[in-house]
């Protein structure tokens, strides 16, 4: 066989051999307002449900029975005034347990007598649900706002310390060991390196940080509360107006849902820089 005709066997061999698709490994690309679908199909259900009298009325209200509810209570200014109170009380209880959250974080992270004086506590309050704190709490502070927020803030401060302290000792060392060759004083170190490397698990901790604001908010609004969104849900239940319950799990909802978002935009804006599976 002379040397002219290998090109030609070669492509036709080639042409011969099956083609070999290769499989994509990551979630593929991201779908157009995607976080909608479930809960669209999930009102469909509910809507169909109420429709075709799958679902008792005396149950779960129709979808239109609950907007007409929340209509009403939008043009007597009580979902306002409830709201308020509500979004007041976890907004104050987030704030100071982010605060105690990144304190303790930081002195536990930074400082070996620090991690052996307050990690082994902070762990054993994690075992501990906040909730089951509620007895002790109203002993210590009454029914008041105190316990309230207290609540809320037992229900930050641990994801956000546990993130945090995680964020900062993952740093890699060798920025430590470039810190030190450079001589940076302690808050320098501090700022441009501890602070951009705890970032990650700070925002994560974060995350979970709101849901669990909502979380201890939703029980603590139904102990003897005058206000809030929890009360109107408690005094409807007293009266049997599952409409009003409904409505008071869909602001619930739609706050985590919001709060949720707005933390993973700052996630996603703040950490840019990084190539993971989900971008």
């Amino acid at each position: 066989m002379s040397a002219t005709t290998l090109p030609g066997l070669r492509s036709r061999e080639a042409a011969a051999r099956p083609v070999v698709r290769r499989r994509r490994l990551g979630p593929g690309k991201p779908i157009r307002f995607g976080a909608a679908i479930g809960p669209v199909l999930l009102l469909a259900i509910w809507s169909i449900g109420s429709a075709t009298g799958w679902i008792d009325q005396r149950v779960l209200s129709a979808p239109w029975t609950v907007v007409t509810t929340a209509a009403d209570l939008i043009a007597d200014g009580r979902l306002q005034s409830n709201l308020w109170t509500s979004a007041q009380r976890a907004l104050i209880g987030l704030a100071l347990g982010i605060v105690l959250g990144v304190v303790l974080a930081l002195i536990s992270g930074l400082s070996r007598l620090g991690e052996a004086v307050l990690d082994g506590p902070i762990q054993i309050k994690r075992a501990i649900p906040s909730l089951a704190l509620l007895p002790l709490l109203i002993l210590w502070l009454g029914i008041g706002e105190s316990m309230k927020i207290v609540t809320i803030l037992l229900g930050v401060f641990i994801p956000i310390y546990i993130h945090t302290h995680n964020g900062l000792r993952t740093i890699d060392s060798r920025y430590v060991e470039l810190a030190q060759t450079v001589g940076l004083s302690q808050w320098e170190f501090i700022r441009r390196v501890v602070l951009p490397g705890a970032l990650p698990g700070f925002l994560l901790g974060l995350r979970f940080a709101v849901t669990g604001a909502w979380l201890s908010l939703v029980v603590v609004e139904q102990i003897n509360s005058t206000s809030g969104i929890g009360y109107m849900m408690e005094l409807a239940r007293t009266y049997g107006q599952t409409d009003i319950i409904i409505v008071g799990l869909v602001v619930y909802g739609a706050l985590g849902l919001l709060s949720d978002a707005v933390v993973r935009l700052i996630q996603r804006r703040a950490l840019s820089w990084r190539r993971t599976l989900a971008s």
